[in-house]
C-alpha cells in the first residue's frame, strides 16, 4: 500500500495557489454567502456514494486542501471530495479565507467564532447531502486547524451523526467552564473521531490534542488519535495515511492494498 504524498503549511496545501491544485477545482455550489466549493469527483461509478467535506484552516481556502481528495481517491473510489471556501475574507488579507476571525486566539474568542459560523456550515452540509442524494451516514467531516474546530463543533451537534470526523492540527472548542454533563446534553451525536497532530506544532501546540481527547472522553465521546512525530502545523505523509485508513473504515471499505 503506497502512502499519499505529504502536505504542509497553515492551510496544509498540496500545491500553492494557482499551481497544480487549481486545475482540480471547480468553483460551484458554495456556502450561502456564495464563496466557491472546490471539488474532486468520485473516481469510479458510484455504488453507495460518499462525500468528504474538507474544511480548511485560517487564512487558507478550499483550493489548498482539495488535492487530499486525489491522494485518497484510490482508497475511496466512491467518494466525492468537496472543499468549500470559508465565508469571510481573512482579516490578515493575502486572499485567504476564515471561518471566523482570530486576534487574541483565546477560548472565548474561538467559542464565539465557532458558534457564529456553525449555522452557515450546517446549511452547507444539508445542501451537499441533498445534492448527492445521501444522508449523514455517508458523510465525513475533515478539518485542518480552524477547520477542525468547525468540523468537531458541527459534527457533534447534528441531528444525525456523520460517518466520522477527521481533524488535523486543531482542537475541540467548548464554552468556558462547560462541564462534562453539560456537553453530554449539548452534543447530540457520537460519531467516530480521529484527531491527528504534529508533536512540533508551534501554532496549536500538541497539548491541544490530549486536552481535546480528554474532554471528548469525559463526555462519553471517545476518539482515536495519532501523534505525528517530527511534524509541525501540517499534514504529513503518515497523517494522510492514517486519515485515509480511517475514512475507508467508517465508509465500510476494505483495507487498502
Amino acid at each position: 500500500m503506497a502512502a499519499p504524498p505529504p502536505c504542509s503549511g497553515d492551510g496544509a496545501p498540496l500545491a500553492s495557489k494557482g499551481s497544480a491544485a487549481a486545475h482540480l477545482t471547480s468553483p460551484s455550489g458554495g456556502l450561502p454567502h456564495g464563496a466557491p466549493a472546490h471539488r474532486f469527483p468520485a473516481g469510479s461509478p458510484v455504488r453507495r456514494g460518499a462525500t468528504a467535506l474538507i474544511l480548511h484552516g485560517f487564512g487558507a481556502d478550499g483550493r489548498d486542501l482539495i488535492d487530499i481528495g486525489r491522494a485518497w481517491q484510490r482508497w475511496l473510489p466512491d467518494a466525492a471530495f468537496v472543499a468549500p471556501d470559508a465565508p469571510e475574507p481573512c482579516i490578515h488579507g493575502g486572499g485567504g479565507r476564515q471561518w471566523f476571525p482570530l486576534t487574541v486566539r483565546d477560548q472565548a474568542e474561538r467559542w464565539r467564532g465557532v458558534t457564529h459560523a456553525a449555522p452557515g456550515l450546517d446549511t452547507l452540509i444539508d445542501e451537499e447531502l441533498a445534492k448527492a442524494g445521501l444522508d449523514e451516514t455517508r458523510l465525513a467531516l475533515v478539518g485542518f486547524s480552524q477547520g477542525t474546530m468547525m468540523a468537531l463543533h458541527a459534527g457533534l451537534r447534528r441531528r444525525r451523526a456523520p460517518a466520522g470526523i477527521l481533524g488535523y492540527s486543531g482542537l475541540l472548542i467548548t464554552a468556558e467552564g462547560a462541564s462534562a454533563e453539560a456537553l453530554k446534553t449539548e452534543w447530540r451525536t457520537t460519531p467516530p473521531i480521529l484527531l491527528v497532530h504534529g508533536d512540533r506544532d508551534d501554532v496549536i501546540p500538541v497539548d491541544a490534542l490530549f486536552e481535546s481527547a480528554e474532554t471528548l472522553a469525559a463526555a462519553d465521546r471517545p476518539c482515536q488519535w495519532h501523534l505525528a512525530a517530527g511534524a509541525g502545523h501540517e499534514i504529513d505523509r503518515e497523517g494522510l495515511r492514517h486519515g485515509g485508513l480511517f475514512l475507508t473504515r467508517i465508509f465500510g471499505l476494505p483495507y487498502p492494498k
